[in-house]
């Protein structure tokens, strides 16, 4: 929450506009310092306003609200650096959600890390009609996490990230993995079949 600032002075006190006739006036000055001081935080803010919205330069905290403004897929735990990157980022995930590109670059944000993605789909091209058709007849994608030291938390945290990045029709399965190459028990889940 914004307040007042100790020692923040004015960038336009009201002492040095008033007319001539208050410029000596002790009592006049006086009263418009404690207006000084309470105008002051607010005109600091309207001075700074583009760096309110630019999520690099931003305090955290409204960096925070600024990331539910604008839908950025955080969870209010990650650290400041990641933070900033996913609201700077969401505005063009949301032109590519429901993508690989799309779904990797959100995994990415979120543990900087990227991930591996396997889908059952294909796309292919013949000279002759009737041709194979690629993939696999049911849909499904697997989204697979490398980590140093995974933790459930973190199983949690590629789970909710997959069910909403991901296309909405596909049903998925999420799984972190130990960099030495052995599984953590119990981190894979299978998403929710399509309604």
């Amino acid at each position: 929450m914004r307040g007042s600032v100790d020692g923040l002075a004015s960038s336009l006190p009201i002492g040095e506009q008033l007319p001539a006739v208050f410029a000596e006036d002790e009592l006049a000055q006086r009263f418009v310092e404690g207006l000084d001081e309470v105008l002051a935080p607010i005109l600091a803010v309207l001075d700074c306003l583009d760096a309110y919205f630019t999520p690099s330069l931003a305090p955290v905290d409204h960096t925070r609200w600024l990331g539910g403004w604008v839908g950025a897929e955080t969870d209010g735990g990650e650290p400041e650096d990641r933070l900033r990157r996913a609201v700077a980022a969401a505005a063009r995930l949301h032109r590519i959600r429901g993508t690989r590109e799309g779904l990797a670059e959100a995994v990415r944000l979120g543990f900087g890390v990227v991930p591996d993605i396997s889908e059952s789909g294909g796309a292919a091209w013949s000279s002759e009609p009737l041709g194979p058709v690629p993939g696999a007849a049911r849909p499904h994608l697997t989204v697979t996490l490398r980590l140093p030291r995974p933790t459930p938390a973190d199983r949690h945290r590629l789970d909710v990230l997959v069910a909403a990045a991901r296309p909405a029709h596909m049903p998925y399965t999420t799984e972190v993995i130990a960099t030495e190459g052995t599984a953590i028990e119990g981190t894979a889940t299978e998403g929710n079949q399509p309604t």
